[in-house]
């Protein structure tokens, strides 16, 4: 029973979260100059048009008024009407005496399309994206931490310790630019950028950014598994485990390696949910056409419901991801459901 009234908790504290940043965002967009009605319109448009055009967005309205409609629209019951009658919908769940949940994101105004549609061809493209950068990290991060660890002390030590501050250090788009003119200009092997036609140029066109995300995430991952094993292996359990027979390998692999689990699971976790929400820098320079690229553009051109829509998926992609590390978290700690009271 506490368990499910926890998780309540959780799911609630989420759902206020991802409301108050939408509510946030909202009020930012309506405040900021430019006028969305001129963006739809055209340059050239008349008066006239423009007028048409805000009363028909709803511009006219005060801020206030404009808000509740956000609200009222975003989360919605419909009965009977069906998907048809919502086409900017995300989504109808059908629930019992025929109701429908609709979430209605509104229309871009720079693409004239569905907000749902378009984040819906995006979002598992920055998933797919993200997965393959995590991996890179964790694949990196770990083999170079437990060297370091191992090595405590040693020239090899302070060398990688010194690589993963140049790799933390080094921005984003300088990686990026880095590997583009190696590998995409000088060698050939791969892609400058782009998404491809087909699966086999979608599997070489994700190498650089996810080597570009991978790359700087490693670095993080590299100190964060070497400071954790050094202070899990200096423990007296460690060294007790030793004196009854526990050879070197075995302690540094179950209980430094497999101790440096839970605080690098929870880190891989939030960082695959804030690039499942989009690597903004990495995918516009890569021409990646994921979340990220679609809110750069959206914010350049005041596409407000579309700003709003890769708002919303990404802070539901990071609080989704800190409420699965925070209820599974005694799961992926080794000792923890060895612990008295958990």
């Amino acid at each position: 029973m506490n368990s499910f009234a926890g998780i309540f908790r959780r799911v609630l504290s989420a759902l206020v979260v991802v409301f108050s940043v939408a509510s946030v965002s909202f009020f930012l967009l309506a405040t900021l100059p430019g006028d969305p009605a001129r963006m739809v319109a055209g340059p050239q448009a008349r008066p006239e048009d423009l007028a048409r055009i805000r009363k028909e967005l709803q511009l006219d309205k005060p801020l206030v008024a404009r808000y509740g409609l956000f609200v009222k629209k975003l989360v919605h019951l419909g009965k009977g009407a069906g998907v048809a009658a919502h086409q900017d919908c995300g989504r109808a769940s059908p629930l019992p005496g025929g109701y429908e949940l609709h979430f209605n994101l509104g229309k871009s105004y720079q693409h004239n399309t569905p907000v749902a549609k378009e984040i819906a061809t995006r979002f598992p493209r920055s998933v797919g994206l993200a997965v393959a950068g995590i991996f890179v990290q964790l694949l990196i991060g770990i083999v170079l931490g437990s060297i370091a660890a191992a090595k405590k002390g040693t020239n090899v030590d302070r060398f990688i310790t010194s690589l993963s501050s140049l790799g933390v250090s080094a921005p984003t788009f300088l990686t990026a630019v880095l590997l583009q003119y190696l590998f995409a200009h000088r060698l050939r092997w791969l892609p400058l950028d782009g998404f491809g036609d087909t699966m086999f140029a979608h599997a070489r066109a994700i190498i650089l950014p996810a080597l570009t995300l991978g790359l700087y995430g490693a670095a993080y991952f590299a100190r964060l598994v070497r400071d954790e094993m050094i202070t899990l292996l200096s423990q007296d359990f460690v060294r007790t485990a030793r004196a009854k027979g526990a050879s070197r390998l075995r302690a540094f692999v179950v209980h430094g390696l497999r101790g440096a689990l839970l605080p690098l699971a929870t880190a891989a976790g939030l960082e695959l949910g804030a690039l499942a929400s989009g690597a903004a820098v990495t995918e516009s320079i890569f021409r990646w056409p994921g979340l990220g690229h679609l809110g750069v553009d959206a914010v350049l051109n005041r596409d407000g419901p579309m700003v709003m829509g890769v708002v919303l998926v990404a802070a539901s992609s990071v609080v989704v991801a800190t409420a699965a590390i925070d209820i599974f978290g005694k799961w992926l700690h080794p000792f923890a459901r060895e612990t008295p009271g958990n």
